[in-house]
């Protein structure tokens, strides 16, 4: 009897290719464990019926002596604010409770055509805007390894259904950590693609500058492999570039990382911990070591939270409930877009779109939203500075994901700045539009997953998924 828990996309490659296993007993097995789990800790949406039809099909494919796809048996569970055509996609909010998707994104086009099959839709904070997963109009996602905590956000379904083995893999979103936090509070890994890396066409938009769809997985090497499977060019995305970069010469054996220098009051201080037991890690596998100061940095979070909900505000300006979606008919136009906004939004989505509106409206849009653009390069010319090799610059930058492990169900969400503060290591690669991930720091001693981040200069994810493999091969 094959043991199937913790199964890897890259373990299950091989055992479809040799035959050990078929595609339908990898997607019955994943949905025993969604029937026995999902009920406590609410990570799906909703299972989708049909995935075990297309993993019959795959099996009479192979038995017919057809070559298997790279992705065959492989399943995937994906956030729900990622569309799939013919299936629902509400971005865990009423106001598109019963919203059908009628195209495919670009990235599940490619999964498709490599023989993905996608097991259901995972929950979320509406319309990404959180980081706990309490803010999702379908309640809340539990931590799998402690049910009293989050699971993290806004990609906490997707990563609660990774850590409880509910699926090979996920992909989440990220707009300001939304897919690296929940990955460190749930232990497992999640990276953040650098901008433009993979394309964004079919992803419910946030904050369209910020946005970024990346994987959430069990092992680095399974993350480098998702990762190539949905990255590059797009014509339907402008903004999605071809990866062209050449390795480095010492592939990778010595690099220069950079320690970012953080306060430490106000950071847990198993986080603190993992960061310095991890330099002396970083130190033993013969990388060179130095401190970095980005000063600019402190005001990434202010900088963020202006320039988010203004996009937000321009972005979900659509949803009326007049084009499609939750309708609440009024006296009048206004009034039909007033109580369907009204009733459609929760209360976190409602205060986003009001500060951005406030913060591009006549008087402020100088005042707030200029000056927050102008720091956003301030920050982004920081990286290059730091990353210059012109100037001997650094390889990668380690740093905590987030400043504590998963706190409590309902002990932040009664106080939206504190809740933000979960943000303040994580959206800086979002500003500057970097790659990003992160990476479970593993220590019997800890009672909670602990997450660390290494940031890349741009288009640089190899030295991530490098250094990713060497940092967790000293766990091995």
């Amino acid at each position: 009897m094959i043991d199937l828990k913790n199964l890897t996309i890259k373990k299950t490659q091989e055992m479809i290719k040799k035959r050990e296993i078929s595609s339908k007993e990898l997607i019955s097995y994943y949905f025993d464990v969604v029937k026995n789990k999902n009920k406590n800790i609410h990570a799906y949406l909703e299972v989708f019926k049909d995935a075990f039809e297309t993993a019959k099909n795959q099996d009479k494919e192979i038995l017919s002596g057809s070559m298997a796809k790279p992705f065959f048996g492989i399943a995937l569970a994906i956030k729900d604010n990622i569309l799939i055509k013919g299936k629902r996609c509400s971005a865990s909010s009423k106001i598109l409770e019963n919203y059908k998707a009628v195209y495919d994104a670009t990235v599940i086009e490619k999964l498709k055509n490599s023989g993905a099959i996608f097991l259901g839709r995972t929950n979320m904070d509406e319309f990404a805007m959180g980081s706990s997963t309490e803010n999702s109009s379908f309640g809340i996602t539990k931590n799998p390894l402690d049910l009293k905590r989050v699971a993290g956000g806004s990609s906490g379904g997707s990563a609660a259904a990774v850590s409880m083995d509910a699926c090979a893999a996920a992909l989440g979103s990220d707009t300001g950590g939304s897919i690296r936090q929940p990955a460190g509070f749930c232990g497992v890994i999640g990276l953040k693609p650098t901008y433009g890396a993979v394309s964004r066409y079919g992803l419910i938009a946030m904050a369209s500058s910020l946005d970024q769809i990346g994987p959430i997985t069990k092992t680095v090497e399974d993350a480098e492999i998702l990762f190539n499977a949905i990255k590059g060019k797009d014509l339907l995305d402008s903004t999605s570039i071809d990866i062209k970069i050449s390795k480095r010469p010492n592939d990778f054996k010595k690099l220069k990382i950079g320690i970012f220098q953080y306060d430490r009051r106000g950071v847990n201080k198993c986080i603190n911990a993992a960061i310095d037991d991890s330099i002396k890690i970083l130190e033993n596998l013969g990388h060179e070591i130095e401190p970095v100061d980005l000063h600019t940095l402190r005001y990434s979070l202010s900088c963020y939270y202006i320039i988010m909900p203004a996009e937000v505000s321009a972005n979900l300006a659509r949803f009326d409930g007049i084009r499609y979606g939750l309708v609440s008919e009024g006296q009048n136009l206004l009034e039909d877009y007033m109580k369907t906004r009204a009733q459609g939004f929760g209360e976190e989505t409602r205060r986003r779109i009001m500060l951005g509106t406030y913060v591009l409206s006549a008087g402020y849009y100088d005042a707030y939203y200029l000056r927050a653009q102008k720091v956003r390069t301030l920050i982004k010319k920081d990286f290059q500075k730091a990353f210059d090799l012109k100037q001997d610059g650094l390889d990668a930058i380690l740093m905590p994901t987030s400043p504590t492990p998963a706190f409590k169900i309902g002990e932040k969400a009664s106080d939206p700045l504190q809740m933000y503060l979960s943000d303040i290591f994580t959206v800086s690669a979002n500003l500057a539009g970097l790659p990003a991930v992160s990476i479970p720091y593993k220590n019997k001693n800890f009672t909670l997953p602990v997450g660390i981040q290494f940031i890349a200069p741009w288009f640089r994810e190899d030295i991530l998924f490098d250094l990713g493999k060497q940092y967790n091969q000293e766990y091995e």
